[in-house]
């Protein structure tokens, strides 16, 4: 039995992105498809038995009508073949409100009860029925808060309470599924969940508070074959031992936090054991060539002739790499030298990127202490740097603050 394994394909991300003047659609959006077009023609020519996404179809839990019908195509080439591959759908903190009586992004497909797709937006098993018999699906989608703070027991829980909450009913619903499932067939584990240890991506950029964390002791569990995981955006093994505990990651990158991040989906093949009652597991990652993030720092040195030819210079050791990327350009100057910076000149080489970001950063020679700077003389992004500085931010903290304010700066400019 053939299985795909992916998640967090998050339709509608449309940051660096621009219309595509052939099709006008987004052209992030169209990279998204291309690398889903990528997982489905794989499913189709290698005969997979199902195909398992792990939650967050969309970017927001209200798609556009676009969104969901390039979707839904995809989702019926897999559905409608000769021998139909079946798709099962798990809904992500992506995919549902808070409010426990709104639909999900992806209940569509069970309200008009597509053939051969299953949808899960609350914990159960699924067994489902593929070219070479059933495997069943113990699932667990995102658990929503606000359907915890309608009960009237837990109406007045502060945050930390309910994420508590939200955990003990994640761990109570897996050992639930163990008791349920039959050990004469295969079992996955899907779940759309954070599990300590695991490295984190740009997702928690996307997701506002903080999430109910499990461990990796609550879903280790012998009865599954495998565990399948969602909503961290870095493809990662938390356990290769029985069962596997693996996340996908996301389809396609999102935003420089992951410029050096492969992205793809892992094909898991269950198989008898042949001398015990057990069941053979492997698995592995399948790389897509998705849309490339570069980013290129520049620093021009005091007493530069030609600040212009060093930007260049730089540029051109790029060589291929430039070549429809999505390009963010920091350059370091003295202020006296930033005049005789040639933009013109430096977009020109770069002409053949997919999306390009400048970002400059003037260095004043000042004799100024941290704590009496003022914002005539430093820049907005210096300024921030100083801040995050004086509060003791983390270096890694930091540096992922100072990118997206770097990215509220570049928006500020172009408008």
């Amino acid at each position: 039995m053939k299985i795909i394994h992916f998640a967090d394909l998050h339709l509608g991300v449309e940051a660096y992105g621009r219309i595509d003047p052939s099709s006008g659609l987004p052209s992030r959006l169209l990279d998204f498809l291309k690398a889903l077009d990528e997982l489905v023609e794989f499913a189709l020519n290698n005969q997979v038995d199902l195909v398992l996404f792990c939650g967050d179809a969309y970017k927001s839990r209200e798609p556009n009508q676009t969104q969901q019908r390039e979707f839904a195509k995809r989702i019926n080439r897999l559905t409608t073949q000769k021998i139909p591959i079946p798709v099962f759908l798990l809904a992500g903190n992506h995919d549902r409100h808070n409010a426990s009586h709104r639909a999900t992004a992806i209940d569509i497909f069970d309200t008009l009860a597509i053939p051969n797709v299953h949808i899960s937006t609350k914990p159960d098993i699924y067994p489902i029925e593929t070219r070479n018999g059933t495997i069943q699906i113990a699932s667990l989608p995102w658990v929503s808060r606000g359907a915890l703070l309608g009960n009237e027991e837990r109406k007045n829980l502060n945050f930390e309470q309910i994420n508590q909450e939200v955990q003990q009913i994640l761990i109570d619903k897996i050992a639930e599924h163990t008791k349920k499932l039959d050990p004469k067939l295969p079992a996955i584990l899907a779940a759309h969940t954070w599990v300590s240890g695991a490295q984190i991506g740009s997702e928690k950029m996307m997701t506002i508070g903080q999430d109910p964390v499990l461990f990796p002791s609550n879903v280790e569990n012998p009865v599954f074959d495998y565990v399948a995981l969602g909503h961290l955006h870095k493809h990662q093994i938390l356990s290769s031992s029985q069962p596997p505990v693996v996340y996908a990651g996301s389809l396609e990158r999102v935003d420089f936090s992951e410029e050096h991040d492969d992205k793809g989906f892992y094909l898991i093949e269950i198989e008898p054991d042949g001398q015990s009652d057990k069941r053979r597991v492997s698995f592995d990652f399948h790389p897509i060539v998705g849309r490339p993030f570069l980013t290129i720092n520049i620093n021009i040195e005091p007493g530069d002739t030609n600040p212009t030819a060093t930007a260049l210079r730089v540029i051109n050791e790029q060589g291929d790499k430039v070549k429809g990327a999505i390009i963010r350009l920091q350059i370091t100057l003295p202020a006296e030298l930033e005049g005789q910076l040639r933009d013109n000149d430096i977009r020109n080489a770069l002409k053949e990127a997919q999306y390009l970001t400048i970002a400059k950063e003037s260095k004043q020679e000042t004799r100024l202490r941290l704590g009496k700077l003022t914002a005539e003389e430093i820049t907005p992004l210096e300024a921030l740097k100083f801040y995050l500085e004086s509060k003791k931010i983390s270096p890694t903290h930091a540096s992922r603050l100072l990118e997206y304010g770097e990215k509220l700066m570049e928006e500020q400019r172009r408008k």
